[in-house]
């Protein structure tokens, strides 16, 4: 997520330093344009409960036509988001009044913050939301009276609240990466799985509270982290030494998380995912398919839009894009995959501005179709008119002895229980890149995954080289029947192109699709873990995020399985117990079976688009 903690080696540092840095010298990074033609206030905009959020604003100095209001409300510092002003730097030309408004409890804005706070209480987000719209259409002069709010990440967290304030000068909304669910699928679980990495990094800057109304960013915690894969392995061991060795019980979300180790009520209450219908304004989701941090909030929110509202004015944009990409780059190109046009200035160009110019302005006529999305691999846009397309159909890759991945499921029905297996060792987690740094890249979302391939706790299932090309169009649904020594275990499903070997630059290359955790306790419900009973052949199934991806002629599929994604995911102990108050006593070697007997046929079920 993009936030406070300066990430140096990530991507996504230059978020953090364009859209969380401090406020100091922000005015040097105004463009040129904005300060010959608009005009900044720094306001103090009251709520219903008396508390002032500061908001800084940006107006034409033109004064013959009226303009539209463009809301950001962040938890990063107002005065961090002048460059550009805006969603993208064609915005200040259109002309628009900015306003940039720190919410409650941060920065200079007054009141507690709480992090994602639950909805539906006389005082929330939304209502913030609706106080700030208000406020600003009431008392900005030359404003007409629409207004849009567009954020990223966190900001489009408060977006998409923002969109359930449902007032009505609030014509148009962007959530574009926005956090959604942090124990289903956003940033710090995933399917129950607890993404210590990014959580320990995320709240040791951003978690320290706040006591008195400041301009200056938090500074995360002090801690010597040669690498994270030895940090979070012999430094911390054991997610429950996080406190006594670093935050002392001095970061409060923290420790709301070790006392929720379940989806209950308090996860429960702050998803706005429940409360997405009824909704006034237009829609437009953004996202990117390598997003690391919100990918499952992006396509959660516009698939309740969807469903909830289908007479709606919703669109969802998906591009070949890290987190906050196409705000942050030209979208040319993501590590070692190039494209061929800039991808990110299509979108701000043909979706983006044209959305808000028409709801905002009436401005030029909308494209007809919903889903606006790039096709990896073709590496080209489609449209559809709905998401995930119509037409498509399920398509089962089943694993096979000797490491096949076929289109059928075995017949060798001779009574015996086919399995492949390995040893799962908490001592020696499989990590989540070939080469471990001190912070964790953007790029795993495509990383090369040879190195996995060649490791004992991995199972490496692959077609033959494909004779035609192979386009997948949404979500991915693992079906596995597993058993385990322990009484929990985790299981991680990837879903990788191969490269032929003779391919140019890329000869040989694992690329990463998709790929998704599943803690085993909580295979049937998030809220209610069961234990495995160990040596029982148990299925499992859950969901991969959506993909789009193509599969050329020549390439293979392959499917990868393992019990540890480290330190992305913290470590089971493959002990049922409370992993965040867990020992290392608790910790144990496991022995994982998958099984692909015809009773028990594990296979990948894959969306593929005719």
């Amino acid at each position: 997520m993009i936030g406070d903690t300066v990430r140096p080696v990530r991507a996504i540092a230059l978020a953090a330093v364009a859209l969380g840095g401090q406020a100091a010298g922000a005015q040097d990074s105004v463009p040129s344009y904005v300060r010959q033609h608009y005009v900044r206030q720094d306001l103090m905009v009251p709520m219903r409960d008396g508390v002032r959020l500061r908001t800084i604003v940006f107006t034409p100095r033109d004064t013959s036509v009226t303009y539209p209001v463009l809301l950001t409300r962040t938890p990063y510092g107002a005065d961090s988001y002048f460059n550009p002003v805006g969603p993208a730097d064609t915005f200040a030309r259109a002309g628009y009044i900015f306003a940039f408004q720190d919410v409650r409890g941060k920065y200079l804005s007054e009141g507690r913050f709480v992090d994602v706070p639950p909805s539906g209480g006389p005082i929330d987000e939304s209502t913030d939301a609706y106080d700030a719209i208000d406020w600003l259409t009431k008392q900005l002069p030359r404003n007409n009276g629409r207004v849009g709010v567009y954020g990223i990440s966190y900001l489009g967290y408060y977006s998409t609240m923002a969109l359930l304030s449902r007032h009505p000068a609030l014509k148009a909304v962007s959530p574009q990466a926005p956090v959604t669910d942090w124990f289903a699928g956003d940033d710090f679980h995933h399917n129950g799985a607890f993404f210590v990495n990014d959580a320990f990094d995320f709240e040791s800057g951003f978690g320290v509270p706040r006591p008195t109304p400041t301009n200056e960013r938090r500074r995360g915690l002090e801690r010597d982290k040669p690498d994270e894969y030895h940090f979070f392995l012999n430094d911390v061991g054991t997610i429950a030494n996080v406190n006594d060795r670093y935050f002392h019980h001095g970061v409060p979300f923290w420790d709301s998380i070790a006392a929720h180790p379940t989806y209950d009520a308090f996860w429960k209450a702050r998803t706005p995912i429940p409360h997405l219908r009824d909704v006034t304004a237009a829609v437009l989701v953004v996202g990117g398919w390598f997003d690391a941090e919100d990918l499952w909030g992006t396509l959660a929110v516009h698939r309740a839009l969807a469903t909830n509202q289908p007479g709606g004015y919703h669109r969802l944009v998906m591009g070949p894009w890290w987190h906050a990409g196409w705000f942050l780059s030209d979208g040319h190109d993501f590590v070692d995959l190039k494209f061929p046009t800039k991808t990110a200035d299509d979108y701000h160009n043909q979706i983006e501005l044209p959305f808000f110019e028409h709801f905002l302005k009436d401005k030029g006529d909308l494209p007809p179709f919903e889903a606006y999305v790039y096709e990896t691999g073709a590496n080209a846009w489609r449209t559809f008119d709905s998401w995930p397309p119509r037409g498509v159909r399920p398509s089962s890759l089943y694993l096979g002895s000797g490491g096949r991945l076929t289109r059928s499921a075995s017949a060798d029905d001779d009574g015996k229980a086919r399995y492949d297996e390995y040893v799962s060792d908490p001592a020696k987690p499989v990590p989540y890149m070939g080469k471990i740094l001190r912070e964790r890249p953007a790029d795993y979302m495509v990383a090369d995954q040879r190195f996995a391939s060649e490791r004992p706790d991995v199972l490496v299932y692959e077609t033959d080289p494909l004779d035609d090309d192979l386009t997948i169009a949404g979500p991915i649904t693992a079906h596995l029947f597993v058993s385990t020594t322990g009484t929990d275990a985790d299981w991680v499903v990837k879903l990788i192109d191969v490269y032929p070997d003779d391919a140019p630059a890329l000869g040989g290359y694992q690329q990463l699709v998709r790929a998704e955790v599943m803690r085993g306790k909580f295979r049937n419900s998030l809220a209610t873990p069961v234990p495995f009973v160990p040596g029982h052949v148990t299925p499992i199934t859950y969901t991969l995020p959506d993909a789009f991806h193509q599969f050329k002629r020549g390439h293979r599929v392959m499917v990868q399985i393992q019990s540890s994604w480290f330190p992305l995911v913290d470590r089971n102990p493959q002990r049922f117990v409370d992993i965040y108050h867990a020992t290392a006593a608790d910790f144990q070697r496991a022995t994982q079976r998958v099984y692909h007997a015809p009773a028990a046929p594990s296979r990948v079920e894959l969306p593929v688009l005719p």
